[in-house]
């Protein structure tokens, strides 16, 4: 007689409907108390208990129910060694052909606030082991944890009397990848250590992307199963599929908008902003925003911090974004203003920025840092003129910016509107030119700027007071011509401060 052992947390519809498959097929069904008590009153016939396989109840308030040779020799036991089917059937232990299991919902309490004791109640011992046993003998034993592989087991066996050894292979490596993950949950919770010596974090497969970095790329989007985050929970309410660089981008955008408790928007093109303002609301700062680059904007990642109204949605459809970023829920008049712009891909989102670790892939590694976010304003005013009191707002407002701009970073701002943004250059001084020259093709004074990090030679300043429309300047200092520019700022007349905070995004 083929056997299938069934042992569940989750009880459903789909797992019922396969055991009534099973049993029409002869399977007999040995399942722990919960889940017989379930299968037996909503049908199912022929099943027996793991205690009356095991000869043994279960015990420790159910911690131990399926850690026994009875059930372990009839998983693991090699159907083509002859010795190994001598020694079960010397011992009347019964071979099993499938393994269904779930486990005790860890990942899940694991964000709920219970206490210490309670949660280890969640981790799963006798599940873990009896799928690995599975899995490790996929030659001839089915091990299924995923509630989607129920059809494709059926129809394998429906049509060739037993499941494949392709498809079993597969499923072993599914248990595996999943039995990872589950003790990976499990590991970082225990330990709480932001450097451990195994670095091996959970994901879980969200969407498969449009494409990657480029159409010729395929792409996938994880979320952490151990960690919250903003982009962890936002939802597609319209539009096409997103690709690995919209995510990127919309990452960035949401991260500078979360900055501040006014009104913000945000665009962003090739994961740096190119527009940012703030304004008395969020029609304001969207038009303050668009206006700061017009150009770039096209084609962009647009972010909010707040809700988006009717009035700046039908201002939204005037222009070409690739994505619109807002929090919270999106009134129906919104979105039906918003979804006249057919391919627009509208995004929901839900939390606050997590402030977790950031990670960058390289070849054979990963490097593994804090976020940036300090937004401490301390400052060292160097020169003999002093900042005016909105210049320190227009100052601490830009470098909010360019901590996410890409180094070496230059931000030009008026107000609470950047005017001038640019970055990625090989030299400070490249980047300065452009940042300071976009700004003054739209004011001429009243600007400040902000550096990303020291300045090593007087030449930024010179361009600065090249521009006749710069006031202050914000950097971290100590290059060792801090005193050059210094120099050049008192002959300017320009006011400057050191931060003694560099801001480097590479």
């Amino acid at each position: 007689m083929k056997r299938a052992l069934i042992s569940v947390y989750n009880k459903n519809e789909k797992l019922l409907d396969f055991s009534y498959f099973l049993e029409k097929k002869g399977y007999q069904i040995i399942s722990t108390d919960g889940t017989y008590q379930y299968l037996k009153k909503n049908g199912i016939s022929n099943i027996i208990k793991v205690s009356d396989v095991t000869c043994f109840p279960e015990i420790l308030d159910g911690r131990l129910k399926t850690i026994h040779p009875n059930i372990f020799g009839g998983i693991l036991a090699n159907r083509s060694i002859e010795k190994h089917i001598k020694s079960i059937q010397s011992k009347k232990i019964f071979l099993i052909d499938i393994v269904v299991i779930s486990f005790y919902p860890f990942f899940e309490k694991k964000n709920e606030s219970i206490d210490f004791n309670s949660i280890i109640e969640f981790i799963d011992i006798g599940g873990p082991s009896l799928l690995r046993a599975a899995a490790k003998n996929f030659l001839h034993v089915t091990a299924i944890t995923d509630n989607d592989d129920y059809s494709s087991v059926q129809k394998e066996i429906c049509h060739y009397g037993t499941t494949s050894l392709s498809l079993r292979k597969k499923l072993a490596g599914k248990v595996f990848n999943f039995t990872a993950a589950y003790d990976s949950a499990i590991s970082q919770y225990l330990l709480n250590d932001k450097f451990p010596v195994y670095l091996h974090y959970s994901y879980k497969r969200r969407i498969n992307l449009r494409y990657g970095e480029n159409p010729h790329q395929e792409a996938a989007y994880y979320v952490s199963n151990i960690h919250r985050g903003a982009m962890r929970n936002f939802s597609q309410l319209h539009g096409k599929k997103l690709s690995f660089n919209n995510i990127k981008d919309m990452d960035v955008a949401w991260k500078v908008v979360s900055q501040f408790s006014e009104p913000a928007c945000c665009t962003v093109k090739h994961s740096t902003p190119c527009g940012v303002a703030l304004g008395k609301n969020v029609v304001e700062a969207f038009q303050k925003t668009y206006y700061a680059d017009s150009i770039s904007s096209f084609g962009g990642i647009m972010a909010f911090n707040t809700s988006i109204t009717k009035e700046l949605a039908k201002e939204i459809n005037h222009i070409f974004l690739e994505v619109l970023l807002a929090p919270g829920k999106y009134e129906e008049d919104v979105l039906r203003v918003l979804k006249l712009k057919k391919n627009i891909r509208i995004i929901s989102i839900n939390e606050p920025i997590s402030n977790q670790l950031e990670y960058i892939q390289i070849d054979g590694g990963i490097l593994v840092q804090d976020p940036d976010i300090n937004n401490n304003e301390d400052y060292k005013i160097v020169t003999k003129k002093k900042f005016l009191d909105k210049e320190i707002r227009s100052l601490f407002f830009a470098q909010k910016v360019v901590k996410y701009v890409k180094s070496n970073a230059i931000v030009v701002a008026k107000g609470i509107q950047t005017l001038g943004i640019s970055g990625g250059q090989t030299n400070r001084i490249w980047a300065a030119r452009q940042a300071i020259d976009r700004a003054l093709e739209k004011s001429k004074e009243d600007l400040v700027l902000v550096s990303d990090a020291f300045f090593p030679f007087r030449d930024v300043v010179d361009e600065a007071a090249r521009s006749g429309g710069i006031r202050a300047i914000l950097q971290p200092g100590g290059s060792l011509r801090d005193e050059e520019s210094i120099k050049a700022c008192d002959d300017y007349g320009i006011a400057m401060a050191f931060t003694g905070k560099r801001h480097f995004k590479h």
